[in-house]
């Protein structure tokens, strides 16, 4: 095992490791043991009772959370004329068209999501072998025609995507440790109702199998599943 730092194992010793937490004292408890000299990021990882290797049981989408993640992300957006024009009055940090394809083509990577309109995708389609997952998606709300909001709600950090790892789980940040409880948990329970909303109907037994929320350099909390699912379910 790797060797915990003093802050590590101070802030882990406020945690009982055997106890699962209702989803507001387990926020807490996460925001008291954030010790580092930065604004730790609050993340959440949910494994799900899903085979993702199976097309039909692919968790991923796309949610609002309330008040951010608390992160600012680069948004390069494929666009032509008007909606070129509409994107970079939204805050877009690189705008172009096939100019951009052979940019991203010959290895430019300075964005953190990439968006589409709808008549670009002909064009962004050569580089799917490229971008791989990062390709714009309509399932993750990045093909769109609302091309000004989809940006401003990127660059605003309110939009957020989720996707299913090989393992099952969902990683997410639901903001910062300096956000007021009332505040995560307002975005915990965005995270949870679209998740409870996107359950594949090929998914069999218990679709919440665990959950667990963290700050960047802090020890993970468990959280009681039954308590999420039924907060999550009347968010919804």
């Amino acid at each position: 095992m790797p060797k915990r730092t003093e802050r590590y194992q101070e802030a882990a010793s406020k945690v009982d490791t055997k106890q699962s937490y209702e989803p507001q004292q387990a926020l807490e408890m996460v925001k008291l043991a954030a010790n580092a000299k930065f604004d730790e990021t609050v993340e959440v990882a949910v494994r799900l009772g899903v085979d993702p290797r199976h097309g039909d049981q692919m968790v991923r989408g796309t949610t609002t959370l309330p008040h951010g993640s608390g992160k600012v992300r680069k948004v390069a957006v494929f666009a032509k004329g008007e909606k070129a024009d509409e994107a970079t009055a939204a805050g877009a940090d690189t705008v172009g068209a096939e100019d951009l394809v052979d940019k991203v083509k010959n290895g430019w990577r300075d964005f953190d999501i990439l968006v589409a309109t709808p008549d670009m995708m002909s064009v962004v389609s050569r580089l799917g072998r490229t971008l791989g997952p990062r390709m714009p998606n309509p399932k993750a709300g990045t093909v769109t025609a609302d091309i000004a909001r989809v940006v401003r709600d990127i660059k605003s950090a309110a939009r957020v995507e989720y996707r299913v790892e090989k393992a099952g789980i969902i990683h997410m940040s639901i903001g910062k440790v300096s956000f007021p409880t009332e505040h995560l948990m307002e975005n915990f329970t965005a995270l949870l109702s679209a998740l409870l909303k996107a359950r594949p109907a090929t998914a069999k037994g218990r679709y919440l199998r665990g959950i667990t929320v963290s700050s960047t350099m802090g020890p993970g909390v468990s959280i009681d599943t039954q308590r999420a699912q039924s907060i999550g379910e009347r968010g919804a």
